[in-house]
């Protein structure tokens, strides 16, 4: 290992620790093909629970506050879903949870928040996550809403911004950065390829949750094409612009279905409790960017944690930056210019899916078990979300 993160988060308050990071398998959301399509949302949450609990052997009693995510909290994913699935689950009416929306950043906050929790004192352990069913709840769902109670822009906050769409943010940071279809499709083919490589050596397998699918326990994800070519790729129209567009389904991360948890505790508590101490959150950030842009919080967010850790882009071993869309990343790495072999190296949204309140802890629960198979000291986490923000988060193995 290397020498520890000295950082305001570290120094600040007591150990974080992750005992262990779990994922569903991510499903297409389709209504004929989709695995999860007779799954309610609380049974993918529940069976995150319910793994943490085996894999750890804790009292599900000891757990002081469960902090889920969820984009979409209505319909099955209403009435605060992250308390719901506990109590699917068959475990403690006593203890509490909250549900939060940050956007696409929601269980990336959740486990932040979490984390934060910790530090400070007010708990010893936790359980962090997010889910999103984005079959059952789709992503048109805020907009029937509104048609019922309101817009979320009002006319005063519209003459100061002229909101668009995620797509057209990607379409303008293509701009911005130049970059072009041909570039964005080959980023592509190398997240499916990754992915598909991935899931063929089982790399997954130590993170994902034993679930029944369709007859079969799924030891990969349903989203990933094997095969996709540059080809295949440029034979697609763009979805986001009639004309002069760069931006395709197929450099768009594809809507899914999954949920993932984590057990956030102090290292105390891993002694008495007989965890094995994983990996610790050696700082956190979250930055608020341009809303109409918008997808371009991860900059900022990685360069602050680097910045006030005392660290260089080639410092961090491995990274993941969520690929909502391939400009997305590819700005980001224009800017961090990384070395691209330690980025998203077992693929990305882009051929995993963007379950959108879920993927910030599945991103934390495969950078973790990457980072143990390689022996990795530092990993760094970082997503965009909707109406301009940026997520981060620095992890660090210790002995």
């Amino acid at each position: 290992m290397g020498a520890r993160v000295t950082g305001p988060f570290a120094d600040s308050g007591r150990e974080v620790v992750i005992a262990e990071a779990v994922r569903t398998p991510i499903g297409k959301s389709h209504p004929e093909k989709g695995w999860f399509r007779d799954t309610h949302p609380n049974a993918m949450l529940a069976a995150c629970y319910q793994d943490l609990v085996a894999r750890t052997g804790i009292d599900p009693g000891v757990v002081e506050d469960l902090i889920i995510g969820c984009t979409a909290p209505f319909g099955e994913q209403s009435r605060n879903i992250g308390r719901n699935a506990w109590l699917q689950a068959g475990y403690p009416a006593e203890v509490p949870a909250t549900t939060l929306d940050r956007r696409c950043g929601s269980a990336q906050t959740a486990v932040n928040f979490g984390a934060a929790l910790v530090s400070s004192g007010v708990h010893d352990l936790v359980i962090a996550g997010g889910v999103e069913h984005m079959g059952h709840v789709p992503m048109n769902s805020p907009a029937k809403i509104s048609e019922l109670y309101g817009e979320p822009w009002p006319a005063e906050l519209r003459e100061r911004y002229d909101f668009v769409t995620q797509g057209e943010s990607a379409e303008l940071i293509a701009e911005r950065w130049d970059i072009s279809r041909t570039e964005m499709d080959e980023f592509a083919v190398r997240s499916h390829a990754l992915a598909a490589e991935a899931i063929d050596a089982g790399r997954f397998v130590d993170e994902m949750v034993d679930m029944e699918l369709d007859g079969e326990v799924r030891t990969g994800d349903q989203t990933v094409r094997p095969g996709t070519s540059l080809e295949t790729l440029g034979k697609l129209k763009t979805v986001f612009r009639a004309e002069n567009g760069r931006v395709t389904a197929g450099t768009s991360s594809p809507i899914c279905d999954s949920a993932a948890a984590v057990v956030l505790c102090t290292r105390e508590a891993a002694e008495r409790h007989g965890l094995r101490v994983r990996a610790r959150i050696a700082d956190q950030t979250t930055v608020g960017v341009d809303p109409i842009i918008m997808l371009t919080g991860p900059i900022p967010a990685t360069h602050k944690l680097l910045e006030r850790n005392g660290l260089t882009v080639n410092d961090i071993d491995l990274f993941e930056v969520n690929e909502a869309f391939s400009s997305v990343v590819l700005a980001w790495q224009r800017e961090l210019k990384p070395d691209e072999d330690r980025v998203n190296v077992n693929g990305g949204a882009i051929a995993l899916g963007h379950a959108v309140g879920a993927t910030g802890a599945r991103l934390i629960a495969t950078i973790l078990h990457e980072m143990e198979r390689r022996d990795s000291h530092l990993g760094l986490v970082t997503m965009c979300c909707g109406g301009g923000l940026g997520t981060g988060t620095l992890i660090e193995r210790v002995d």
